[in-house]
């Protein structure tokens, strides 16, 4: 290893970005567990609480998850009330998700943690930095595949 340079790892974006994800989500963590969700049911109540109806394949990328997981965690989370499915108006062979009033009820204090326990981690950084990190972020995330 080359001492002025420092470790590889403090370095790379992959790891930086685990970090910093961690360092967000490990104290949010007891909210959601406290709601009684897992994290997994957190993302996908989170992403359909102001979505439009989405494909299970959507969802699935979305939440980070594999489309099988979600697959199964969608039939739990409908046969708990959270969650409904529909056939596609355009595409009768494909089903949409969709968050229900429960569904909804139950996420939405915890975005509204969400959002409070980010402002508390992003405080540390200027107004300007924080619009700039998110803006590349969702750049990066955009790349094509």
């Amino acid at each position: 290893m080359n001492e002025a340079r420092g470790r590889f790892v403090d370095g790379y974006l992959g790891y930086l970005l685990g970090q910093a994800n961690h360092a967000l989500y490990k104290d949010f963590d007891s909210h959601v567990r406290a709601a009684g969700l897992s994290s997994i049911e957190w993302r996908v109540l989170a992403t359909l609480h102001d979505s439009p109806p989405l494909t299970i394949s959507q969802l699935a990328h979305d939440v980070l998850s594999k489309q099988p997981t979600v697959t199964k965690l969608v039939q739990r989370m409908c046969e708990q009330g959270w969650l409904a499915l529909q056939a596609d108006a355009a595409d009768q062979r494909r089903t949409l998700v969709s968050a229900t009033p429960a569904g909804k009820r139950l996420v939405r204090p915890l975005l509204e943690q969400a959002r409070s326990h980010e402002a508390a981690i992003l405080q540390a950084l200027p107004a300007t930095e924080r619009t700039a990190l998110k803006k590349l972020l969702a750049k990066l995330a955009r790349r094509p595949q």
